[in-house]
């Protein structure tokens, strides 16, 4: 069993929250659970509408998918979901260029599946630790990976928000799926760009590993992105195995 905390902070510098959460500890469809962050780009009001849009997709496709396999289940609602808001961009001048990331959980009994689409992330804390389970597209990730960029460069580098993958972009879209096996007291953090950009993941484990309520630690998590900077919306969905 788990329980889960969703939230969203406009953050210090931006006008608009482009951000978008989901969660649910109850089935979507034949789901047992469902957890999403986005984090949506593009012009005016673009971007919020990319996020929130594609995420209402995906939910709407989890609960119509007939099938029992989460990775198709998964896969077959993002693909819808990218699809319709392709379709949306190309046929409204003002939402040309918009996309969003994303990044989704499910867990059933002791296994779980991830999917990631961009750099919002997925991190799983236990009391050994914190790793990062999805992987980034983006530039200066794939840079780190040919060994061109150590990871502390990536950190302060000037393309570091230059993404390789987004949702919305192209009428056909490419996800990297993540299963994995989970264990009581686990929790797992998914997250944009403007939590992992601003919080360094030593300083993620120490205030997720507290014991705090997930309300709590979600609010703190943000507070501290915020004093960092909080250059960008934040986004925070926490997921704890019982």
């Amino acid at each position: 069993m788990q329980t889960s905390v969703a939230m969203t902070d406009i953050g210090r510098r931006r006008r608009i929250n482009q951000d978008y959460v989901f969660a649910s500890d109850e089935p979507v469809g034949n789901l047992p659970n469902l957890y999403i962050v986005a984090d949506g780009m593009g012009g005016h009001r673009a971007g919020d509408l990319a996020s929130s849009y594609a995420v209402e997709k995906v939910v709407e496709a989890v609960r119509r998918c007939q099938d029992a396999r989460p990775a198709l289940i998964l896969q077959k609602s993002i693909r819808f979901a990218n699809y319709q808001l392709y379709r949306m961009a190309v046929e409204n001048e003002e939402y040309h260029g918009m996309g969003t990331t994303l990044v989704a959980l499910s867990i059933c009994g002791d296994e779980a599946l991830a999917v990631n689409i961009g750099d919002s992330r997925l991190y799983e804390v236990t009391y050994g630790g914190i790793r990062q389970i999805s992987q980034d597209h983006s530039l200066v990730a794939e840079l780190v990976r040919k060994g061109e960029l150590s990871p502390s460069e990536a950190r302060n580098h000037p393309d570091k928000n230059i993404i390789t993958r987004a949702l919305g972009i192209q009428e056909e879209t490419e996800m990297d799926l993540f299963p994995f096996h989970v264990e009581r007291g686990s929790r797992y953090l998914l997250c944009s760009d403007g939590l992992s950009n601003m919080v360094e993941d030593a300083e993620l484990c120490r205030l997720i590993q507290g014991d705090h309520a997930l309300y709590e630690i979600g609010g703190r998590l943000i507070l501290e992105a915020n004093k960092n900077g909080g250059t960008d919306n934040i986004a925070v969905v926490l997921v704890e195995i019982e």
